[in-house]
């Protein structure tokens, strides 16, 4: 297994086409939407449909449809895992631009890692370096055009299962 590190996502996330971008900062909310929605996995399907096909046109109203679908969803006191997923989801740009698609892809890929190393005893540990890691593997499989996105929507499944997991776990035995 290689190292991830910070420095080579974001060269990962540099060299990132609008659709690569899209499917990055989409695999980060949609891993860390537990933590806003419980229930909330299927509101954005159609936004994964509209990377799919790289319609940038459809992309904005995709998003503002899954802003509408999870407005009930809010963040509670104090809950600052899920203040970080509802900036992730409102800040997703409302047009296929790549350089908006660059930075809110960046801000998500931060606010993933936030989130995640607060459900984390240190920054350094499991769910954290998880949580790099597939995010080094989504911009890699998506670099290699549409066919990666089925695996970057496998990835971020899996991610969002192990933090309900430790989420609801830790709900457990508090």
């Amino acid at each position: 297994m290689t190292s991830v590190t910070s420095t080579s996502l974001q060269e990962l996330i540099d060299r990132a086409d609008a659709r690569g971008l899209a499917a990055a900062g989409l695999a980060c909310l949609d891993r860390c939407l537990p933590l806003l929605a419980p229930d909330g996995a299927d509101v954005l399907r159609p936004v994964w449909a509209t990377v799919a096909r790289g319609d940038g046109g459809a992309w904005g109203e995709a998003v503002a449809k899954a802003r509408v679908e999870l407005g009930g969803a809010a963040a509670g006191p104090g809950d600052e895992a899920a203040v970080l997923v509802r900036g992730m989801l409102d800040g997703a740009p409302a047009d296929w631009a790549e350089e908006a698609l660059r930075e809110w892809a960046r801000s998500c890929s931060e606010a993933a890692l936030a989130a995640h190393a607060r459900h984390d005893a240190t920054e350094a540990g499991p769910l954290h370096a998880g949580e790099l890691l597939r995010q080094q593997t989504v911009l890699e499989a998506v670099a290699h055009g549409p066919t990666g996105l089925r695996r970057a929507r496998d990835l971020s499944t899996e991610g969002g299962r192990v933090l309900r997991a430790v989420v609801s776990r830790r709900a457990r035995t508090a």
